[in-house]
């Protein structure tokens, strides 16, 4: 193998390809000359992607999928090799957030969440793992979280997922060695998608909380998906094991190395210093002037 993969002319799917950060994936994938199964629950964004990548002259199939449907997902490589003579990359991007301590989130919205968060990312793999076999040259890419590196409160349904889909990936990494399939897990820190708006909130939440909590959680979402795309695609083709993505992810990810136990404790010093340092708000929401 090449110390670089070589995406023109491979055939990649995208999970979750409709939005944020699976459109910035296959935006940068095209832009390599690599083909395109994109699959999404949410058929009209894929198609508003679909026509984004056709001025890239690559082969471009769209797939309605609903990724916590084990049926649906045994049945898509068929549905994908109608279109595409084989497949050299799997992106299991499509994710969703639920926000709410463990005692007030439900069992029910609990297991939604697992079964497209982590079931969904299994069962994709084990739908396509024979085909990524078949390639010379093969990569599983698993989209994890900055909460599969620290687990804040209010996210115990969302950190167990991502912190699943990193240890699946990890194992499953050791499994494949040797073979002509590789596995990167990425961790995307703070991406600018819908996946706050999109949240579910625990059924017991006021109004006015729902309002805050997705505010808050917009807030510190600044990146542009095409920035994270991009970055993790050029890391992919560099055979990354591990993708941080965004300096909040990095920085995350050396304090649980350094204080496993504390690390939570710093970061909200930090998050408290930061908050400090802001200007004022006037009623309108816009910073007051300091100074003269």
């Amino acid at each position: 193998m090449t110390s670089q993969i070589r995406l023109l002319d491979r055939t990649a799917v995208i999970t979750g390809a409709a939005g944020g950060i699976g459109r910035a994936i296959a935006e940068s994938l095209a832009r390599r000359g690599c083909n395109l199964a994109l699959a999404d629950i949410d058929a009209k964004g894929l198609e508003v992607t679909a026509r984004t990548m056709a001025a890239s002259g690559v082969r471009v199939s769209t797939h309605r999928l609903d990724v916590s449907d084990a049926e649906a997902i045994a049945a898509l490589p068929a549905q994908v090799l109608a279109s595409h003579p084989g497949v050299d990359l799997l992106f299991n991007n499509a994710g969703v957030a639920l926000g709410g301590s463990f005692e007030d989130v439900s069992e029910r919205d609990f297991d939604w969440l697992l079964s497209i968060n982590l079931q969904g990312v299994v069962r994709m793999t084990r739908a396509f793992l024979p085909l990524l076999r078949r390639s010379d040259d093969a990569r599983l890419v698993n989209l994890s979280s900055l909460f599969g590196l620290i687990a804040p409160p209010g996210q115990t349904a969302y950190a167990a997922s991502k912190f699943a889909v990193r240890g699946f990936s990890e194992s499953l990494r050791h499994e494949l060695a040797g073979s002509s399939v590789g596995v990167t897990v990425v961790h995307p820190g703070g991406v600018n998608t819908a996946i706050a708006r999109n949240a579910r909130i625990h059924a017991n939440a006021s109004p006015q909380e729902i309002e805050r909590s997705r505010v808050l959680f917009q807030r510190a979402l600044t990146m542009p998906p095409q920035v994270a795309g991009e970055i993790i695609v050029r890391a992919v083709e560099r055979r990354r094991a591990r993708i941080l993505v965004g300096r909040d992810a990095r920085i995350a990810a050396t304090l649980e190395r350094l204080a496993p136990i504390s690390h939570w404790r710093l970061l909200e010093r930090i998050s408290k210093s930061k908050a400090s340092r802001r200007p004022p708000a006037t009623r309108s929401g816009r910073p007051a002037r300091t100074g003269a």
